[in-house]
Order: structure tokens, then C-alpha cells, then sequence
């Protein structure tokens, strides 16, 4: 007898396939967003850059 479990199940492969759909778009915005906050926190720490002098020109 074959085992039952071993068999093919539309529904269950159409409930995975839209679980990975939806956990690799949280993924990615979660990716997406610690990219950012890595990014503002640089910049935050970074020395700000030297102001141009304003001479007057001749």
C-alpha cells in the first residue's frame, strides 16, 4: 500500500507556495529596513564634512 502522505496535494502545494511568497517579501523588508538603520547610524557617527571657505574671488 502506498503511503498516502507521499502523494501530490494541490492545496497544500498552492498554502506553500504563497507562505514562501509571503516570507521572503518579509524577509527582504526586514533586510531592507536593518539596511537602513545601519546606514543612519554611519552617517550619525560619521564627522560631518568640512564646509567649503568662502573667499571673495579677484
Amino acid at each position: 500500500m502506498a503511503n498516502p502522505w507521499l502523494k501530490q496535494n494541490p492545496v497544500m502545494s498552492l498554502w506553500l507556495s504563497t507562505a514562501h511568497r509571503v516570507a521572503g517579501t518579509l524577509r527582504g523588508q526586514a533586510t531592507a529596513q536593518a539596511r537602513r538603520r545601519v546606514k543612519a547610524a554611519a552617517d550619525a557617527l560619521a564627522p560631518a564634512a568640512p564646509k567649503a571657505k568662502c573667499g571673495r574671488r579677484r
